[in-house]
């Protein structure tokens, strides 16, 4: 048994699908496993060693993957759902209500939606917390830590634009405190110093796209928490991951 499975093996790293894909032998010695990493797109995103307590899942308890799973779920279902979902005043609230009682699965992939931004919002601040926690803010890697920090903000506004999009009531009105508590940015809100020159000039105004929450408000939440947010999200997760490989991988105690 093990003696064909060790022909098949050797047989497979000569094939030219494998060395298309791999251009080495089987990651055998440590010049492989090396080779490996450098010339494979797919494990390049991982340091080319990785310590042992970094292996361990009380370590890292995989906060990180599963925000990032959990980021992937709300792509595929946001996806899916914008094939029922139109952003206007008509007909927003009444295509939830077809999600829920009319299309097939609909409440089922709705609330996957929901319980995955709950989950992720919740998993980013652990995640977090665990930096903080064994020291993985500490140099060099204080840079990722502020990248992490913004990846934390961008989940917020992620949750906080897709709050709306139902249009019922409890939407409307968590956006409108939500909204007039933006009046309060420094310069840029209510009292700020660009607010003398024009009342539309305040960081709630840029929010709304109007003095009230309206059909301008809808579509502008739309639109960042369909494009803008998840294409910021998406490239500060790339500088993330490849700043984690070039700074040792996950960093333990000194």
């Amino acid at each position: 048994m093990i003696k064909g499975l060790k022909r098949f093996t050797e047989w497979l790293v000569h094939t030219q699908i494998w060395s298309s894909i791999f251009r080495q032998g089987w990651p055998d010695t440590e010049r492989n496993r090396i080779l490996t990493i450098l010339n494979t797109c797919l494990f390049h995103l991982h340091p080319l060693k990785v310590r042992t307590h970094g292996l361990k899942v009380k370590y890292t308890f995989c906060l990180g993957g599963v925000s990032l799973f959990l980021f992937i779920v709300e792509t595929i279902t946001g996806v899916l759902l914008m094939f029922y979902y139109r952003p206007t005043v008509e007909y927003a609230y009444q295509d939830m209500k077809d999600l829920e009682f009319a299309v097939t699965f609909g409440l089922f992939l709705r609330n996957m939606h929901r319980w995955a931004a709950h989950g992720m919002v919740l998993t980013v601040i652990l995640h977090m917390c665990r930096v903080f926690y064994t020291g993985s803010y500490k140099p060099p890697r204080e840079y990722n830590w502020c990248i992490g920090v913004s990846l934390l903000v961008l989940t917020l506004l992620l949750s906080f634009t897709g709050y709306l999009l139902p249009w019922d009531q409890l939407a409307f009105w968590a956006v409108t405190v939500g909204t007039n508590m933006a009046k309060a940015t420094p310069l840029m809100g209510a009292e700020g110093p660009f607010h003398i020159l024009s009342e539309m000039s305040d960081m709630c105004f840029y929010l709304r796209g109007s003095v009230d929450i309206s059909e301008n408000t809808l579509l502008r939440f739309y639109v960042l928490h369909c494009i803008a947010l998840p294409l910021a999200a998406v490239g500060l997760m790339g500088i993330h991951f490849w700043r984690v490989r070039k700074d040792g991988g996950i960093s333990g105690p000194l």
